[in-house]
């Protein structure tokens, strides 16, 4: 079975987009549920009526789940603990506001979960501020439809539209019939630049939509909408979604799901092979068991024989599998080298070439969500200029934030070792001292290498301690001169 045949069990979401259904389908594997629908389980050969179930109608007992371990190697790389970028801007007040934002907005946990969410092909970040003070929400792209505008590439409207259940909805305040507790409903929501409207649900057998819901509605008078919308991978400016990071590979992880299910289920029946008996002219039935030694009688002509399967066909099963992992890996630039076979610490350059493969997919990833995570910083500082009053951050009060310059400055993969760090330095010195490159480039490369995000200040800070050595070097000097003098004059007078 392939990805396609598994797809097609699945239940196709009415009135829905096309793409819906392929995001729901794709939130299945990286969930690890896309077996689910399966009423049979792997050890399950025949049906009650005795008929064989294939292979293609039974869940496998084993899911590797290849491709969410990429998806989560991939984003700890890219947001991880020593991975979190720094933020620049033109101005220092700007990037004291945006500091303090992510680290009380918990922004590193959510843009986390935002690749995560997102490796299907998109993730939106919802901004939303209460009583001043920002708040981020995460949102379900499969059921959400935008729009861009032409002349500038902004988002001017984001529909959102799902079924619910007409319980569901009496829960939430809603007046609901009761003979229509069990009824689906239409639940819409549109953001504009200027509105977050809310309709009324209605029954998705009826005909024409519901109305405005004045009670839930907003007006919020922003000018801009207020979501940031990621496509993972990148991808074109007209699809709303990006490339999945792992879908390329799911026929390659099934394969090695049942592969792997069949393995287990052939050991299993080699630790208890079947019985097979040749009676002869003997009637057949049930071996006997019971005697000293469960002996079995038969006749002068009968035998008795064990199914039994050779232990070279396990092996070659698990050779089989490594090789589909290898393919998998290489298809998703994941990281295929084991820790296991590393003896001894290794150096940062060193770790880099072992996860060579698995950093490229990591850049890629850096170029879609550091993106987004700049439209979102640009957004807070809009919303400093249109709230009343500014945002409430950390306890202090911003408004008018300059947005200007606004960027990311992004730490080394690995962080370098002491050996490595002392190597660049000589050879830094070297090269200063030989004429090849200016003071001023050596301690911008070494800040880079450091993870300093701003190497002109540092070089700026270097110049002046190094202005001010000098001036005691000649403070010290006049002094000693002047001393010096003093000498001389006192051995002439006293001659």
């Amino acid at each position: 079975m392939d990805w396609l045949s598994l797809r097609s069990t699945y239940p196709n979401p009415k009135g829905q987009p096309e793409r819906c259904g392929r995001l729901l389908a794709l939130r299945r594997v990286l969930d690890g549920s896309q077996y689910d629908g399966i009423p049979n389980d792997f050890a399950t050969e025949r049906s009650g009526a005795g008929e064989y179930i294939p292979l293609s109608r039974r869940r496998p007992s084993v899911r590797t789940n290849m491709c969410r371990t990429v998806v989560e190697d991939s984003v700890s790389l890219l947001f991880g603990d020593t991975h979190w970028p720094s933020f620049v801007a033109n101005s220092p007040e700007t990037v004291e506001a945006l500091t303090a934002f992510s680290s009380c907005a918990g922004l590193e946990q959510i843009f986390n979960q935002a690749a995560i969410q997102g490796s299907i092909g998109s993730v939106a970040v919802l901004a939303e501020v209460a009583e001043n003070v920002p708040r981020l929400t995460l949102l379900d792209t499969a059921f959400l439809t935008p729009h861009w505008s032409a002349d500038n590439g902004e988002l001017t409207a984001v529909y959102e539209r799902y079924t619910v259940k007409g319980r569901d909805l009496a829960a939430q305040g809603y007046v609901i019939p009761e003979d229509n507790m069990a009824v689906d409903y239409w639940w819409q929501r549109t953001w504009t630049v200027n509105d977050c409207e809310i309709l009324t649900p209605w029954p998705v057998a009826a005909g024409a939509q519901g109305a405005r819901d004045e009670n839930r509605s907003v007006r919020h008078g922003l000018g801009f909408v207020p979501i940031v919308w990621i496509r993972n991978l990148g991808g074109c400016s007209d699809d709303p979604d990006g490339d999945c990071t792992f879908e390329r590979a799911i026929d390659t992880v099934i394969e090695a799901d049942y592969l792997l299910s069949q393995a287990g289920r052939g050991l299993k029946y080699g630790s208890d092979p079947t019985l097979v008996l040749k009676t002869g002219g003997m009637p057949g039935g049930p071996a006997r068991e019971g005697g000293a030694s469960s002996a079995l009688t038969l006749p002068p002509e009968g035998d008795a024989k064990l199914l039994e399967i050779n232990g070279n066909a396990a092996e070659a099963v698990l050779g089989h599998y490594r090789e589909l992992r290898a393919i998998v890996l290489e298809q998703l630039h994941g990281n295929r080298a084991h820790a296991d076979k590393i003896s001894a610490a290794q150096s940062g350059r060193a770790m880099e070439m072992m996860c060579l493969p698995l950093i490229w997919l990591a850049d890629r990833l850096r170029q879609s969500y550091g993106a987004g995570l700049c439209d979102l910083l640009r957004m807070i500082c809009r919303f400093t200029h249109v709230v009343n009053g500014g945002l409430k951050i950390d306890g202090a009060a911003f408004t008018d934030l300059e947005p200007s310059g606004i960027g990311l400055h992004w730490p080394p993969w690995f962080a370098p070792t002491e050996p490595e760090l002392l190597q660049l330095a000589q050879g830094l010195v070297t090269a200063v001292d030989g004429g090849l490159i200016s003071n001023e480039t050596a301690c911008t490369i070494y800040s880079a290498r450091i993870g300093i995000a701003d190497a002109a200040s540092e070089w700026a800070k270097i110049s002046e301690e190094l202005s001010k050595g000098t001036r005691v070097a000649k403070s010290a000097e006049t002094t000693r001169k002047d001393s010096n003098s003093g000498k001389t004059l006192s051995h002439q007078v006293t001659a």
